[in-house]
């Protein structure tokens, strides 16, 4: 098996700065917790803004070390990718937050608990999945990219209860169609953190 780590070993920053970003997606969930579970105001969203900015500048980085790299181990377009996957992670997560503090009042009662808990696994396990991506464990990059996608299956699931229950009656339409836009984007936040499993899975397996 080629190391992936070897590979790369005149382009460590890659590796720094993916990892990076992926701490920047968990942080972004970790700060949705807080607004959920503590009663953050209007402020918090300065914490998203925050981890979205960082995410961003990171994923100029690595463009611009790209661009001055004259050859790398790994495919740019592997490593252009990676980075685009996480970038949307933090990006999404803000969105929601902002409709959330918007629309707040019609919300009173609304449990977001289980959407939370199954993002707060999956963004855990992108940070750990790219760790792996730099120690070229292709039996643990599987094995991680197989965890992410059974929480993504546990969030389809947990999607059709939502809307089963989002359609019985419960709600006042308002908040029936606020609801369903924020749980859609709570989904597209899940369908991120998959993404990342299935582009480094992939890559491992080109160098494995």
């Amino acid at each position: 098996m080629i190391s992936i780590q070897k590979l790369f070993a005149k382009d460590d920053k890659f590796f720094e700065l993916l990892a990076a970003s992926a701490e920047e997606s968990r942080a972004s969930v970790q700060a949705l917790k807080q607004v959920l579970h503590g009663g953050k105001g209007a402020a918090s969203l300065e914490e998203f803004a925050l981890a979205r900015h960082k995410e961003k500048e990171i994923k100029t980085q690595i463009s611009e070390l790209l661009a001055r790299t004259t050859v790398t181990m790994l495919d740019r377009e592997d490593i252009e990718a990676i980075s685009s996957v996480l970038y949307r992670i933090p990006k999404t997560v803000e969105k929601f937050a902002e409709r959330y503090l918007i629309s707040a009042p019609q919300l009173r009662g609304v449990d977001f608990t289980r959407q939370v808990v199954l993002l707060d696994r999956a963004t855990n396990t992108v940070v750990a999945i790219i760790k792996e991506l730099e120690r070229s464990h292709f039996e643990l990059v599987n094995q991680h990219n197989e965890d992410l996608q059974r929480a993504e299956g546990e969030a389809d699931d947990l999607m059709i209860e939502l809307l089963k229950e989002l359609y019985g009656g419960k709600y006042e339409p308002i908040t029936v169609t606020i609801l369903k836009d924020l749980y859609e984007l709570l989904e597209k936040v899940m369908d991120r953190c998959r993404d990342v499993g299935n582009v480094v899975a992939n890559v491992v397996l080109k160098h494995s």
